[in-house]
């Protein structure tokens, strides 16, 4: 058994080499095995996960737009300082830590591109929730984590483009018209939660607290499919490698956030809400981007890679949160 699935996993890690082909279709090519890696997943089954995990993106981003006031963010507008500094922050730190870890731990092409996607990624609403456990400024970690995502959609194709030409064969691997259409579609429903809190507020914390339950019964069901259909090849995402990035990733975030935010001498409690939102990515966002615009025979189970990130992510805001309450 444990043979079969080391096979199985040295087979999917070092046997392939993923391009581009026609703009459209990815081409596998075999390098040293006879035989290509074949997708786990029954048609029925991807569907099924494919469409639950956009589902969960849809709500999770209106929910989202339930905690922003169009007041608030007109006025960090007007004074972006702690704004300008957090996008930076989100943008300069987490793409070029990604880099810098697939590099140093060596990843494959296709691990190398799913962490770099990690890492670019806008900011996720648990900085929001981070940020509030911390005594943060709320009104700044809400309007970081719109602008984030608002800039997403420019920054994040531009910011894989560039650290792609840093790795070889990877210059044309990502989907950049299926990420576009990802980043779209945070967008869309960010809008109708925004719309629904200035329209009829008191119905933003129902669909807050329904969004969030929704999040984590989806979260459960796409561990427990995914697990079903993958079954040994889940061990490519659970690889030493990428358990040391997944743990490396956040903790970096977060505390170069912390000290970019210093080095600008603002207050404390930005101080603490920037290090929350740099080292906390949208993982509900990378989830779908990974599962919807690449071929299931080709991403394989390496995008479950945001679910390991996101228990490093937790806990060790956690332990930061815990320290901070002793203090």
């Amino acid at each position: 058994m444990n043979g079969t699935m080391n096979q199985t996993e040295g087979q999917y890690r070092d046997g392939y080499e993923t391009a581009w082909n026609g703009g459209n279709t990815y081409n596998i090519t075999p390098r040293n095995v006879t035989t290509g890696f074949q997708s786990p997943f029954s048609p029925v089954m991807d569907m099924a996960i494919s469409g639950i995990t956009i589902i969960i993106l849809f709500i999770t981003m209106v929910s989202l737009g339930c905690t922003m006031e169009i007041s608030k963010i007109k006025a960090h507008i007007l004074k972006p300082k702690g704004v300008a500094i957090a996008v930076v922050a989100q943008f300069g730190i987490m793409p070029l830590t990604a880099f810098s870890l697939a590099k140093i731990f060596q990843l494959g092409a296709i691990e190398a591109v799913t962490v770099l996607i990690c890492g670019c990624c806008p900011g996720g609403n648990l900085s929001n929730i981070f940020a509030l456990a911390l005594k943060g400024d709320m009104n700044l970690s809400i309007v970081m984590t719109t602008c984030s995502t608002v800039l997403a959609l420019g920054m994040m194709p531009l910011l894989l483009f560039l650290y792609c030409h840093g790795f070889n064969n990877l210059e044309n691997a990502v989907p950049y018209t299926g990420i576009t259409i990802a980043l779209i579609m945070t967008l869309v429903p960010c809008a109708i939660g925004i719309a629904i809190n200035h329209r009829v507020p008191q119905y933003s914390q129902i669909i807050i607290k329904v969004g969030l339950s929704i999040l984590l019964i989806g979260s459960v069901a796409i561990g427990v499919m995914s697990g079903i259909s993958i079954g040994g090849t889940v061990r490519v995402v659970l690889s030493s490698r990428l358990i040391a990035v997944a743990a490396l990733m956040p903790l970096t975030g977060y505390l170069l956030g912390y000290i970019m935010s210093t080095i600008f001498k603002v207050n404390h409690q930005c101080r603490r809400t920037i290090s929350m939102e740099t080292g906390c990515q949208n993982i509900q966002l990378c989830s779908t981007i990974l599962k919807v615009a690449f071929p299931p025979e080709v991403i394989g189970p390496l995008y479950l890679f945001p679910l390991i990130y996101i228990i490093f992510q937790g806990g060790e805001a956690l332990l930061f949160i815990i320290l901070f309450r002793c203090y």
